[in-house]
């Protein structure tokens, strides 16, 4: 790990008038100390943000507030998250470890680097590390790598389970830098790789995400978050389905659903949507419409699995969720 200085600002307006060009915000570290230690990130200032008053869990009649600096393990954990968002404790449960998820803040998951081994290791190219050096994962093996929303520069997969659960959920995220705010929705403020995978969102210099917003619907109580991964516990997703479903015994009325383990972002859905509201609510309806959740695919050598394996996840979560056999 290399040299760099250390401030503990009192105030979000201190914080951001103190970051400097070469500056990290540090709130778990849980990604942040684990990159410094690689070298992937070089800051020469870490700004803790721990004080600063971005705390609290509330519900109220306009949606769910949470502030950014909550730990993970709190927010899965409280009453009015299980009860009307079921979908987002289960995405952080499933989420890391839970020593990890009582250290991690949410705003910082949000904002979590990929786990792509050529990303972390320095020795390698990655223009996602180093613009313009090549993306070596493209023709090596990429098993666990994304099939939407790639480039000939970047193949990276988002690493969050929240950040599914969220998108779905149509979550906004509040921006502060001084006294300046402003609110951006979770599924624009990812950007894909394109020609420039090092911008991978839209954070301006300086500024924090100082809390999520939820907006309210009342039928996301019937919500769950499906994660299929090799292994139970402490493992990223191949595949993964946030799924909030407004339905009566046979016929769909409305539901909410991204994918998450397949996309350089997590990925909404707006082509299976239609394709399941107004049908009935049953196995066909459920593959006809998962066939449109890989619309775009660009499947690599090792991960075409990957293909009917989100279509697989998608069927799988409709049916837990609609209570098909």
């Amino acid at each position: 790990m290399r040299p760099f200085t250390y401030g503990s600002p009192s105030s979000i307006d201190q914080a951001t008038s103190d970051f400097g060009q070469n500056s990290s915000f540090l709130a778990g570290g849980t990604t942040l100390v684990d990159l410094m230690k690689l070298d992937v990130m070089i800051p020469a200032q870490v700004v803790d943000i721990n004080h600063l008053p971005m705390h609290g869990i509330k519900f109220t009649s306009d949606g769910l507030h949470i502030g950014a600096l909550e730990k993970m393990s709190d927010v899965a954990e409280h009453p009015d998250v299980m009860t009307n968002y079921p979908v987002i404790s289960q995405a952080l449960l499933k989420s890391a470890s839970a020593q990890i998820r009582n250290m991690a803040s949410m705003g910082g998951n949000l904002l979590q680097r990929t786990r792509c081994g050529f990303f972390r290791d320095v020795s390698t190219p990655c223009n996602k590390r180093q613009p313009g050096t090549g993306c070596p994962a493209i023709d090596s093996w990429n098993r666990g790598f994304a099939i939407l929303g790639t480039s000939s520069s970047c193949v990276a997969t988002h690493p969050s389970d929240l950040a599914v659960a969220l998108v779905a959920l149509d979550a906004s995220i509040r921006l502060q830098s001084g006294n300046n705010e402003r609110f951006v929705k979770l599924d624009d403020f990812y950007l894909l790789p394109g020609d420039s995978p090092e911008k991978e969102n839209q954070l301006r210099p300086g500024e924090l995400i100082t809390e999520i917003r939820v907006p309210l619907l009342p039928w996301a109580r019937r919500s769950l978050y499906l994660k299929i991964r090799d292994r139970e516990s402490y493992e990223f997703a191949l595949s993964s389905v946030a799924l909030a479903l407004d339905a009566d015994a046979n016929t769909i009325r409305d539901a909410r659903l991204a994918v998450g383990g397949v996309g350089t972002k997590p990925w909404n859905l707006p082509n299976v949507r239609p394709e399941l509201i107004g049908k009935p609510l049953n196995q066909r309806t459920f593959e006809a419409a998962a066939k449109f959740a890989t619309e775009g695919a660009r499947p690599l050598r090792h991960n075409v699995f990957k293909v009917e394996l989100v279509q697989r996840t998608l069927v799988r979560a409709l049916m837990d969720l609609g209570g098909i056999a």
